[in-house]
Formats: structure tokens, C-alpha cells, sequence
């Protein structure tokens, strides 16, 4: 029968686990600041900059959308969260001010 079950030995007695629950609680602390400042702290920075951004759009500025398209705001209002922008002389389109990526320098849409 011990062919197929390996016998079981009982481990002497070793020294006591010194500190380890401290250890696991030093690396959950480790963790949660490696988390704060490499993802939470980044991300957040990121989307103030960008209500700012949205913030500051003004009828007349050129911007980019997250489509690539550039344009030139025509209309904005502080009620609704979209905005006209003039593509061309022909074409102009609604979207949400969430999609707008950059405000570019005047007479970018000129130099293109």
C-alpha cells in the first residue's frame, strides 16, 4: 500500500514565523502606494486637465476631436454639453465637449 501513498513525515520543529503578518501588511502598504502614484494619481491629473480644457472652450477657437476631425467652434452654451464646429465652410457638426481633445493655435485650420 505505501507503493501508491507516500508516508507522511512530520516536520521538526522550526523556528516561529517571525513578523509575518507585519511582512504581509508592509506589502499590502507597498502596494496601495505603488498603485496611488503610478495609476490612481496620473489618471486623475489627466481628467482635471481635460475639464479644464472643456472649461475653457470658447466660440471661435480651432479644435481637435478625438476623430481627428479639425475645426472651428461656431456655437456653445453652458446648458448643453455639445458644440457646433465648423469644418469647413460647408460642413459643420455637433458633438460633446467630452470629444474634444486640444485646443490648437489660431489660423491652424489656414495653415494646413
Amino acid at each position: 500500500m505505501s507503493l501508491f501513498i507516500s508516508q507522511a513525515h512530520a516536520a521538526a520543529e522550526g523556528a516561529p514565523a517571525d513578523g509575518g503578518g507585519m511582512q504581509m501588511i508592509f506589502m499590502l502598504i507597498v502596494f496601495g502606494a505603488v498603485f496611488y502614484f503610478m495609476i490612481y494619481r496620473p489618471q486623475a491629473r489627466r481628467a482635471k486637465e481635460h475639464k479644464n480644457l472643456m472649461e475653457a472652450i470658447s466660440k471661435g477657437d480651432e479644435v481637435l476631436t478625438t476623430g481627428g476631425l479639425i475645426g472651428r467652434v461656431t456655437k456653445i452654451s453652458a446648458d448643453t454639453p455639445y458644440v457646433r464646429v465648423e469644418l469647413n465652410e460647408n460642413n459643420s457638426i455637433v458633438i460633446k465637449k467630452d470629444f474634444i481633445t486640444a485646443v490648437l493655435p489660431t489660423d491652424t485650420i489656414k495653415s494646413i
